[in-house]
């Protein structure tokens, strides 16, 4: 006979959890609630897209490239259209900063929260089937609801960000999301529709056998950067590169490790956005107890003076990132 307790349980979803959460924080609105349902939709559409990706055509290049000088995926287009309609329909935003938008999308000046996302992190690895991310990033205005959105509402620090997560889409799709009490990660079940909580009050560990760095470019880093690389080689920790930001962050979340991706000679700015990747990536990490620099500067510190500000990026388990700002230091 069947009992009950060998069935196994439905689990919290992220509708309900969002729900229990409301009361416990002040300023976690109903309607700071439905940008999050909203941003999980559209996480859900685009899941779908890419698991018919092999049968669609939109695989390749979309002849265009962005703001950045980067050629566009289809799915970076599609990606970009799906997140922008889910956000505009919430009807509580004011205003979208995107990777592939050169400039602010104004949505209605009465409202109050503001989005940056990156919508396909990764995306010139769809054609392999390598696994993507979502990353998003929700401010509050600074300037009145009823006023025209400013670079004053745009360009905060990453300390004042509400809430900030990313969603992966790989051998399972999951949402991880901190509005600034702890990091929750959510799997997406697929047969139901809806996203489950997975991973609990996620913690990184405080130093890991992993480190994630574009190695092809080793030539042109600075020396302080090379000696790290070595470093990592004499201890013979493993070396895991996607080339997907989200991916790379999340395996080290999970198992310990540090993710980086520096200046180098032609771009001393380094390559990722602050606004779209760096400070929601460093939100949730530091929520999770991990640190996130520059190399010399806390990432949540650094005030933003254009929207697709680009900043290098050092980020996981804190041991790991203290030792690289102890070598960054001597310079």
């Amino acid at each position: 006979m069947l009992r009950k307790k060998d069935i196994e349980p439905m689990g919290i979803t992220l509708d309900r959890f969002i729900k229990s959460r409301q009361d416990e924080f002040p300023g976690v609105s109903g309607e700071f609630s439905q940008m999050l349902r909203d941003i999980a939709f559209a996480g859900k559409v685009i899941n779908r897209e890419l698991n018919r990706f092999g049968l669609l055509d939109i695989q390749g290049g979309h002849g265009t490239t962005n703001v950045q000088g980067e050629d566009q995926q289809k799915l970076d287009v599609i990606a970009n259209y799906r997140f922008i309609q889910a956000l505009s329909n919430t009807g509580e935003i004011c205003a979208i900063v995107s990777e592939e938008e050169e400039e602010v999308i104004e949505l209605d000046r009465n409202k109050k929260y503001i989005v940056a996302m990156d919508p396909l992190d990764g995306s010139s690895n769809i054609d392999v089937t390598v696994s993507v991310g979502t990353i998003f990033s929700i401010y509050r205005r600074i300037t009145q609801p009823g006023t025209a959105v400013t670079a004053q509402d745009i360009l905060q620090k990453g300390v004042y960000q509400v809430a900030a997560g990313y969603i992966i889409y790989g051998s399972s799709t999951m949402l991880v999301y901190t509005t600034g009490a702890g990091v929750n990660g959510f799997t997406l079940e697929p047969s139901l529709g809806d996203f489950f909580l997975s991973h609990p009050k996620m913690v990184i560990p405080p130093d890991g056998g992993t480190y994630s760095v574009n190695e092809g470019l080793f030539s042109k880093y600075n020396s302080e950067v090379k000696t790290y690389i070595k470093s990592c080689k004499e201890r013979e920790l493993k070396a895991r590169y996607t080339g997907s930001l989200v991916t790379d962050f999340h395996r080290n979340l999970l198992k310990g490790g540090i993710y980086f991706y520096p200046q180098y000679e032609g771009e001393v700015r380094g390559k990722l956005r602050l606004l779209y990747e760096c400070n929601p990536m460093s939100f949730i990490c530091e929520q999770a107890g991990g640190r996130a620099t520059d190399g010399l500067r806390r990432i949540l510190e650094i005030e933003p003076s254009d929207m697709h500000q680009r900043s290098p990026l050092y980020i996981g388990s804190p041991q790991m990132v203290d030792e690289v700002s102890v070598i960054m230091a001597k310079n």
